[in-house]
């Protein structure tokens, strides 16, 4: 990993972002009615999403010391391996149990996909540039995950128009699609992600299983010692719960208006497209939102709007109101996800940034399992608006959980965290706050390309 550029770097954990989250833009789009049209209730869907919330619950923390231990590529190998499988369960699953064990893999493989790809891409910049600034490959990671993700959902929209082949439906298509670009993006990350780590094999393994659990330990006393992280790590529990409405519920909203599943579906081809394409323009505007408002003021203004939205999806008439608020929901989720994760990365250094992520992830998995079983057993027994609405007013609750680090960064520099977009988050002394090793020496940055790297990582999210 010490051999690559910043530069170098970038573009392999662009490269291996936008493979991440394509097959995902084929599927998210159809995954509901999918599941509609093979018989499931909103409330059966509401719960077989459970499976993934209590599995990632289980199993985040764990696997996010697991990536830091052994390495971040055995990790995110495995985790896309275990993606390949549930994506070919879906796509003949015709049972309740059935799309239970698909949702409990997705659990498995977003355990171990949350945070391996993200950390390797900021410890591998500090590695070859400890000065290097990484928000920038941050924000154009959402932009490339905005593209993606909307490429997948044209593509998507186009192979459910073309109307079933022979017996496969027009709603399998696009997972069939998913499942051949899945296979590629293991291919390219077998390739693409490089790292150095102090052993391999056995022992390797067996020192990583013995590890693991002081990396979550460390990180679990960092959340502890730190009020910042803990309001960070806090505001996923709001946004998990919160963003069933447009991950799940708005497909539904859309059948609705336009009368039809398959009318619907054909339409969040382009309409998810776009959206995504939204996405992508509003991650670009991290660095103006840095500038003129600051990381934590902008947050905490975007999730207020972000309710706002989700409010337009559940009340607008018609198919044209309904998707011109999609789209606005998806410009403000890009924009908002580049400056929490930067916020966040800005509270931990060294070994135990993937548990750290992890700690984030987790809080919105059950989060999110509980909005799913929540929200559509709202929108079964009153009505999919409803249940939007009380999506978007738990979206808006979450806004004063970035005041903690609006005044630690004010209390540290003394000016608005715009003005030095660069300095640590602190809990409001000149001390940065970073993760301490087991003797209680800070961990401070990776080290220096002549060093052996920690671990390299590279999250991914999510825009969900």
């Amino acid at each position: 990993m010490s051999a690559l550029s910043v530069r170098q770097v970038r573009f392999r954990y662009l490269a291996l972002y936008a493979l991440r989250w394509l097959p995902a833009g084929l599927t998210i789009p159809v995954m509901i009615l999918l599941m509609q049209e093979r018989g499931l209730s909103l409330s059966q869907i509401g719960l077989v999403a459970t499976a993934q919330g209590l599995v990632v619950l289980a199993l985040e923390l764990p696997t996010g010391g697991f990536a830091d231990a052994l390495g971040r590529k055995p990790v995110l190998v495995t985790a896309w391996v275990v993606c390949l499988v549930s994506l070919a369960l879906f796509a003949v699953a015709d049972s309740f149990w059935l799309f239970a064990l698909v949702w409990a893999l997705q659990g498995i493989y977003r355990a171990l996909d949350s945070g391996p790809l993200e950390s390797w891409y900021v410890d591998a910049t500090l590695a070859a540039d400890p000065k290097a600034e990484y928000e920038r490959g941050l924000g154009w990671a959402g932009s490339v995950a905005g593209i993606a993700i909307g490429a997948g959902a044209l593509l998507g929209g186009g192979l459910v128009a073309l109307g079933p082949i022979g017996p496969v439906s027009a709603l399998t298509l696009p997972v069939l699609v998913a499942i051949a670009l899945q296979a590629v993006s293991l291919v390219a990350l077998t390739g693409l992600l490089v790292e150095e780590r102090p052993a391999k094999g056995r022992a390797a393994l067996r020192t990583s299983v013995v590890e693991a659990p002081r990396m979550v330990g460390q990180a679990l006393g960092l959340l502890r010692r730190n009020r910042v992280l803990l309001a960070l790590v806090a505001v996923e529990l709001f946004w998990g719960f919160g963003m069933v409405t447009f991950e799940s519920l708005l497909p539904v909203r859309l059948a609705e208006v336009v009368g039809g599943a398959d009318r619907a579906a054909a339409l969040l081809g382009p309409a998810g497209s776009a959206a995504w394409l939204a996405n992508a323009a509003g991650a670009a505007l991290t660095p103006l939102l840095l500038r003129r408002l600051g990381a934590a003021p902008a947050a905490a203004l975007l999730r207020v709007l972000q309710g706002g939205t989700v409010v337009g999806m559940g009340l607008l008439a018609g198919p044209v109101g309904v998707l011109i608020a999609y789209l606005a929901c998806y410009t403000v989720h890009g924009a908002s996800n580049p400056l929490h994760m930067g916020l966040l990365h800005r509270q931990v250094d060294g070994p135990y940034r993937t548990s750290v992520l992890s700690l984030n992830s987790m809080m919105a998995q059950p989060a999110g399992a509980l909005g799913a079983v929540v929200l559509t057993v709202v929108a079964d027994r009153s009505s999919v608006s409803t249940a939007m609405l009380v999506g978007a007013v738990v979206l808006a609750l979450a806004a004063p959980l970035y005041l903690p680090a609006w005044r630690a960064n004010r209390a540290a520099t003394g000016a608005p965290d715009a003005a030095a977009p660069d300095a640590p988050e602190t809990t409001g002394t000149s001390t940065p706050v970073v993760a301490t090793g087991p003797d209680g020496s800070l961990a401070g940055p990776a080290p220096v390309p002549a060093a052996p790297v920690d671990a390299a990582t590279g999250t991914a999210t999510r825009s969900d």
